[in-house]
């Protein structure tokens, strides 16, 4: 028996405060062709794009490419450039997110771009690689070509001159570290932790269905508001959630205002990517922060205060 598929309605109707961010299957599908256009699939399963991907998407792992391999960071300008390079990336292109988890980890790679100060031309496909699979879009594997041509050969990648430019890393206005958030903490402004009630409550130090690891103690940062990421999404679309009902998620509910420095939280950051993309670009708050280090970082941390319902 088929499954019947919702309809995702339009997004330009959805109220966002910057819709254009946001594209459909649609658009995307007709863009195939379109050089001025790179697809940009990142998941959390690493494997999954060579599964099968958008035909003409490059990868980008968010563990291999985005991070750097020594410290607990993310990689610096001069690889960042290469990385763009190695993909086709340049001033004049629109680069396209999208990924599994109903785009977790496309709004991170997002998130990290904009770290760099590429802004103008940056989206993501609204409703990610499992919207694109229920409407029955096609699926490529093997090597990412154009025109019938590989686009690069797989060894030019890591070496390929930057044929872009762009500033160094800036992690002052999207970026949170712990300091800042200890803070917070201080002054009581507002925490917004995005993971599971679970991992919220102590109960748990991973997400569920996933081995119960990565800190030492459970709980969240004392003063944090419970927003599960996932609260964002219309499940059965997988797409966002019309501004109307994000303001009564997280304005309403729940009380925050754009006119606050907000900073979200989850275990690694990823979860949190989405929040911030949710609260910066579809309700227009000007001032939200991922802190990356999140509960991996906090949950360690010597002397770092703790909560527990």
């Amino acid at each position: 028996m088929s499954q019947v598929l919702v309809p995702a309605t339009d997004i330009a109707g959805r109220g966002y405060a910057h819709a254009d961010v946001l594209v459909s299957t649609q658009w995307v599908a007709d863009h195939l062709d379109d050089p001025t256009v790179r697809l940009v699939e990142s998941n959390e399963d690493t494997f999954l794009y060579d599964t099968g991907h958008i035909p003409g998407a490059v990868k980008i792992d968010w563990i291999a490419d985005l991070n750097d391999p020594v410290i607990r960071d993310y990689i610096g300008r001069s690889r960042f450039e290469r990385l763009l390079s190695a993909h086709g990336i340049d001033r004049a292109t629109t680069v396209v997110f999208y990924g599994d988890q109903d785009n977790w980890w496309a709004t991170y790679a997002f998130w990290v771009f904009r770290l760099f100060g590429v802004v103008a031309r940056l989206r993501v496909m609204d409703g990610g690689r499992q919207r694109w699979l229920e409407e029955g879009r096609p699926l490529k594997t093997g090597g990412v070509s154009e025109g019938g041509r590989l686009r690069w050969p797989e060894q030019r990648r890591p070496e390929a001159e930057p044929s872009i430019r762009v500033r160094d890393r800036d992690d002052t206005r999207i970026r949170a570290s712990r300091e800042q958030v200890l803070e917070k903490v201080r002054t009581g402004r507002p925490l917004v932790d995005v993971r599971s009630p679970e991992e919220f409550r102590g109960e748990r130090l991973h997400m569920r269905q996933y081995p119960n690891e990565g800190a030492l103690r459970g709980g969240h940062i004392p003063g944090a508001r419970n927003i599960p990421w996932e609260r964002a999404v219309d499940p059965d679309t997988h797409s966002f959630r019309s501004a109307g009902e994000l303001r009564a998620i997280y304005e309403t509910e729940h009380g925050l205002r754009r006119d606050e420095d907000t900073v979200v939280y989850c275990r690694i950051g990823e979860r949190a990517a989405h929040t911030w993309f949710a609260l910066t670009y579809l309700l227009g708050f000007p001032k939200v922060r991922n802190y990356d280090g999140s509960w991996t970082e906090w949950g360690n941390q010597v002397g770092a205060p703790i909560e527990k319902p």
